[in-house]
């Protein structure tokens, strides 16, 4: 056991720190920050998301989301396309700005996916994911222990 707590979240951390560089690099192209990534990879994979939706793939607050849809919208990369009185169940959609930087980010995810993928098989991968997402539930559940 020992060591597991310094590998573990050093190997987090750089993880961590080499996808905010890949993300704050394509971004500067845009003009944008790096909390705009998923919103606007998100929404490009998809035909329209509300804020209820797009926050929940993003697992973003709502007021740093609600900032991001703002940006977005004022920047003419996508637009809120409803009446609706409730935002926040109204629909987003990119515009042609944003179909653009999506096809970027989503081109630039599929080439670091390739990239990282060098050496690590598909049960290798298959494992890891596995193994994160226990570690993940397991430290959200300590968490919620530790609200009550």
């Amino acid at each position: 056991m020992q060591g597991r707590f310094e590998n573990f979240t050093v190997l987090m951390m750089k993880i961590n720190r080499s996808i905010r560089k890949l993300k704050t690099d394509e971004m500067k192209k845009w003009g944008l920050k790096t909390h705009h990534v998923s919103c606007l990879y998100y929404l490009y994979k998809s035909n329209g998301l509300t804020a209820t939706e797009l926050g929940d793939l993003c697992i973003e607050d709502k007021a740093s989301l609600s900032r991001a849809i703002d940006t977005l919208e004022d920047e003419g990369y996508l637009v809120c396309n409803s009446s609706t009185i409730k935002r926040y169940r109204s629909p987003l959609e990119l515009t042609e700005k944003g179909r653009e930087v999506g096809k970027s980010i989503s081109d630039r995810i599929d080439s670091v996916l390739m990239a990282t993928s060098d050496g690590v098989s598909d049960n290798d991968r298959k494992t890891m994911y596995s193994a994160l997402e226990k570690i993940s539930a397991s430290l959200e559940a300590l968490c919620e222990d530790a609200d009550e």
